[in-house]
């Protein structure tokens, strides 16, 4: 049997995704050490390609962090086209709000983050096993324990101030607030989205959001050759259900129009069915346990809110750890969970309208199809409604 290695850290951070990331790095510029533990390898990670926009204060946050290669290889976004009946309507954010977002995938994202840890010399474990956290009580002079595996094999201890749970929706600190401390709130959606990475040129330089003959479409150009794009689907489906021919006439069906409008097709590089769920658990903090993006809730992915959401966590709980392990105020940690909680409840609230908004609903009457289109019409002609789209969907200002 291995001996345990024990170590300490202020900070223990569970799961080396953007939040835990993001969250080691702000902890790294105030001078608080953190230890971040992984069970994937970052190559891993780094091969998993997954889309994502930025809302303004997302971008703000990045460069102010000294991580601005958004700026360059990202892509500003002045608005949305909403497309139904055949004909688009475009949403201009830069009008409306005087705000923007950016195309900046979450994997670029994750890669900014992880070589800036490398470079600055951050303590980040990749590839670990058996992750164990002990000792997260409510009592201030327990100490909770983040044990694990390493990559070489060797098991490890590492003994903190603060555990955070940044281990995503299928992660396990969520699970160590006791029930009766905790609340979760869910809901399943009857549909999903069947999604593709084509090798195709750009049609369109900002996104479409369409409702078609067949419900929801999403068209998200990547790059110059490679676009990405959505089509709503049953939860059921298989990759295997969908052929090419399918996937192209149902996108191409989406966002048909008298304005002639085609999608430019190509080989289908990537496909994947991606099933919508909404979850909250309440509180974000417990003790000495802090949850952060994924593992305290998730939103659908209409209105591209994820990453965004679990960036604001970060925002919020940097803030609050820098003031109670560097200023002894520990209000600030206690205030932790209403602050991010009132972001989260928003933009869960903004994630289920656009939702409904825009998908074909099982089941829904005549009149819930005519009700639908006169929203949508209601956003289209409508100065103030669009005001409010495009002020949730660039984020509200945190200051």
């Amino acid at each position: 049997m291995n001996a345990v290695t024990p170590e300490t850290t202020r900070v223990g951070i569970v799961g080396g995704g953007p939040a835990g990331l993001m969250l080691s790095h702000l902890l790294a510029l105030a001078g608080i050490d953190s230890v971040v533990v992984e069970v994937r390898e970052r190559a891993v990670i780094e091969r998993t390609h997954r889309a994502g926009i930025l809302e303004r204060d997302s971008v703000r946050m990045l460069v102010d962090a000294g991580l601005d290669r958004v700026l360059r290889d990202g892509h500003e976004h002045r608005g949305i086209d909403l497309r139904f009946g055949g004909a688009s309507h475009r949403v201009d954010f830069a009008d409306l709000v005087g705000a923007s977002t950016w195309l900046y995938p979450q994997t670029d994202v994750f890669l900014d983050l992880a070589d800036a840890r490398e470079r600055d010399g951050g303590d980040v474990r990749w590839g670990v096993t058996d992750v164990e956290v002990s000792g997260v009580t409510r009592d201030p002079a327990d100490r909770p324990v983040v044990a694990f595996t390493d990559a070489e094999g060797r098991r490890r201890e590492v003994h903190c101030e603060v555990v955070v749970g940044s281990d995503g929706s299928r992660g396990t600190c969520r699970d160590l607030v006791p029930e009766a401390s905790r609340r979760r709130s869910f809901r399943e959606y009857p549909f999903a989205w069947f999604g593709i990475l084509a090798q195709a040129p750009r049609t369109l330089d900002e996104l479409v959001y369409a409702r078609g003959p067949e419900g929801f479409v999403l068209v998200s150009s990547r790059t110059d050759e490679v676009q990405r794009m959505y089509v709503q689907c049953d939860p059921a489906d298989r990759v295997e259900d969908w052929s090419d021919d399918r996937i192209w006439s149902t996108l191409q069906a989406g966002v048909a129009g008298d304005d002639g409008l085609a999608l430019a097709e190509g080989p289908i590089l990537e496909r994947t069915v991606l099933p919508f769920r909404s979850f909250v658990q309440e509180p974000m903090r417990w003790g000495a346990l802090v949850l952060a993006g994924d593992a305290a809730h998730t939103v659908p992915p209409t209105g591209a809110k994820g990453l965004n959401l679990a960036l604001a966590d970060v925002r919020v709980l940097a803030e609050a750890l820098e003031r109670t392990l560097l200023g002894d105020d520990a209000d600030a940690l206690d205030a932790y969970s209403a602050r991010a909680l009132e972001r989260v409840w928003r933009t869960q609230h903004f994630s289920y309208w656009m939702t409904t908004l825009l998908h074909r609903l099982p089941g829904a009457s005549a009149f819930d199809e005519r009700r639908q289109l006169a929203e949508l019409e209601t956003l289209a002609s409508s100065r103030a409604a669009s005001t409010h789209l495009a002020e949730c969907y660039t984020g509200w200002p945190t200051g």
